[in-house]
C-alpha cells in the first residue's frame, strides 16, 4: 500500500486536488483520493509527496508500432504522397531481428513516458510477439486496404487470419483486443469497406480510419485531381477505382461505415468546422442511443509537422465539444513515442487550452473509445497508472515540462 501526494492531483473524472492524497493498493489500484492535508501530517502518515502534477497514465490511440524501425529514414515535410512513397521503398530494408528489437525499443520508449495503452495498428504479425508480454495493454486495429474490388475478399480474410494469429496469443488472464478496420478512404475498395463493416456489426467492434491527413485526399473525391491523384496515376493505380464524388474524403466515407459501432478519426488535420458538425450530425440521426456509438478524434501533431508542417485547428473540436484523444502515429512520421510531447506541440501553438481538457484528451477520452474502463481516470477501484509531471508553470506546459511514472 502507498500513500502518494503532489502539489496538484488531476484525477480527471473531477476537478484537481491541490495537495490531494492518492492511496493505491501493491497491484496499483485507487483506494482512494483524499482531500488535502497539511504536509506535516502528510510525512507523518508515511506519504510519498512530489512537486508537480499527478494524472492518470497516458492511452496513446494511434501508433504503428510495427514501423519502429523506420525512425530517422523518412525526410520530414514531404507532404502525404512524399511520405507514402518513402515508405514503399524503405520500409523493407530492413532484416526480421532489427525491426523485432526496434519494436522492443519503441514500447519500453512508451512506457517510460507514462503510456499505459495504446491503439496499434497492424499490417502483419510482427508486433504480436511483444504485445503478448503484457508490458502494455493493447488494441490492435488490423488494417486492410486494397481498391481492387476482386481482391477484396482475399485482402479481408488476410486480415481475419492475422486477427486470429493474436487472439491465440491471450491467455486465461491475459486478452489481446483486436478488430478489422480500413486504412484510409483512398485506399479501400466499396466490396471491402463493406466486409469490414460487416465484421465490425457481427463482433461489436470499434473502427479506427486515417481522416484528412492532407488536401489532396479530399480532391481525390471532388475532382479526380491534385497532388494525391497524380502520384497515384504515375504508379499505376486505376484511378477510376476511386469514386469522383463532388464531395470530400469525409464525408464521402463516413456513409460506408456503420453508425452503429464506436469509431476513431485519425489525424483530421484538414477538418473544418462544417466537417465536424456533418459527422457529429450523422452519428446522431442515425442511432437511437446516442451512448451506443460515439465518434470520436484522434490528433497526432507531432506527425502532422513532420509530414504536412501543418495542426489541425483545434479550436473547431472544442468548440463542437468533440471528444479528442491523442495518437504518436509512427517513429517514422514522428520523433518520439510521448504523449507529453504532443500535449506540448498543441499547448505550444493553442496556449489557451486548459491543461485539464489537454489530459481528458491524453487520459479518459482514449480509455473511453478503446473501452479500457480500468484506465483514464484515478477512481476508487480502477488501475489507471500515476504520471507525475514535473516544470508545469501556472497549470501550463513548457517545453521543459518532463514525465515520470510512478505507479
Amino acid at each position: 500500500m502507498r500513500k502518494i501526494s503532489a502539489d496538484y492531483i488531476f484525477p480527471i473524472a473531477s476537478e484537481p486536488i491541490k495537495n490531494g492524497v492518492i492511496t493505491v493498493d501493491d497491484d496499483g489500484v485507487i483506494v482512494e483520493t483524499s482531500p488535502p492535508a497539511p504536509l506535516l501530517e502528510k510525512k507523518e502518515r508515511g506519504v510519498e509527496y512530489y512537486e508537480g502534477i499527478i494524472c492518470p497514465g497516458f492511452v496513446n490511440t494511434h501508433c504503428h508500432l510495427e514501423l519502429s524501425h523506420m525512425r530517422a529514414q523518412v525526410s520530414e515535410n514531404l507532404g502525404m504522397t512524399g511520405f507514402i512513397k518513402e515508405i514503399i521503398t524503405k520500409r523493407s530494408n530492413f532484416s526480421e531481428a532489427e525491426i523485432e528489437q526496434k519494436i522492443t525499443t519503441a514500447e519500453a520508449e512508451m512506457i517510460k513516458n507514462g503510456i499505459v495503452a495504446v491503439g496499434d495498428i497492424s499490417n502483419n504479425n510482427s508486433t504480436f510477439k511483444q504485445k503478448a508480454k503484457g508490458n502494455l495493454i493493447y488494441h490492435t486495429f488490423i488494417e486492410a486496404f486494397d481498391l481492387n474490388p476482386d481482391k477484396a475478399e482475399e485482402v479481408f480474410e488476410n486480415a481475419i487470419s492475422l486477427k486470429k494469429q493474436l487472439i491465440e496469443l491471450s491467455t486465461l488472464n491475459f486478452e489481446l483486443q483486436t478488430s478489422i478496420i480500413p486504412h484510409a478512404p483512398y485506399s479501400v475498395s466499396e466490396k471491402l469497406f463493406e466486409l469490414i463493416s460487416d465484421e465490425a456489426i457481427k463482433n461489436n467492434s470499434i473502427i479506427s480510419i486515417h481522416n484528412q491527413e492532407s488536401l489532396g485526399e479530399s480532391e481525390l473525391f471532388i475532382s479526380h485531381s491534385g497532388p494525391m491523384y497524380e502520384t497515384f496515376s504515375k504508379m499505376g493505380i486505376d484511378m477510376n477505382r476511386i469514386p469522383k464524388t463532388g464531395l470530400n474524403s469525409l464525408r464521402t466515407t463516413l456513409p460506408k461505415l456503420p453508425a452503429s459501432q464506436k469509431i476513431l478519426l485519425v489525424h483530421n488535420t484538414y477538418t473544418s468546422e462544417a466537417d465536424i458538425k456533418f459527422a457529429e450530425n450523422r452519428y446522431k440521426s442515425a442511432i437511437k442511443n446516442p451512448q451506443s456509438a460515439i465518434l470520436y478524434w484522434c490528433t497526432c501533431p507531432n506527425a502532422n509537422l513532420y509530414i504536412e508542417n501543418k495542426l489541425p485547428n483545434y479550436t473547431y473540436f472544442i468548440n463542437a465539444n468533440a471528444p479528442v484523444t491523442i495518437g504518436t502515429d509512427s517513429l517514422a512520421s514522428n520523433w518520439s513515442l510521448s504523449i507529453l510531447d504532443e500535449l506540448k506541440i498543441i499547448t505550444k501553438h493553442y496556449p489557451q487550452i486548459p491543461l485539464q481538457t489537454l489530459l481528458t484528451w491524453a487520459t479518459k477520452n482514449g480509455a473511453d473509445f478503446l473501452g479500457f474502463n480500468q484506465l483514464g481516470t484515478i477512481e476508487k477501484g480502477k488501475k489507471p497508472g500515476l504520471n507525475l509531471l514535473k516544470n508545469v508553470v501556472g497549470m501550463k506546459l513548457s517545453e521543459n515540462t518532463v514525465v515520470q511514472k510512478i505507479v
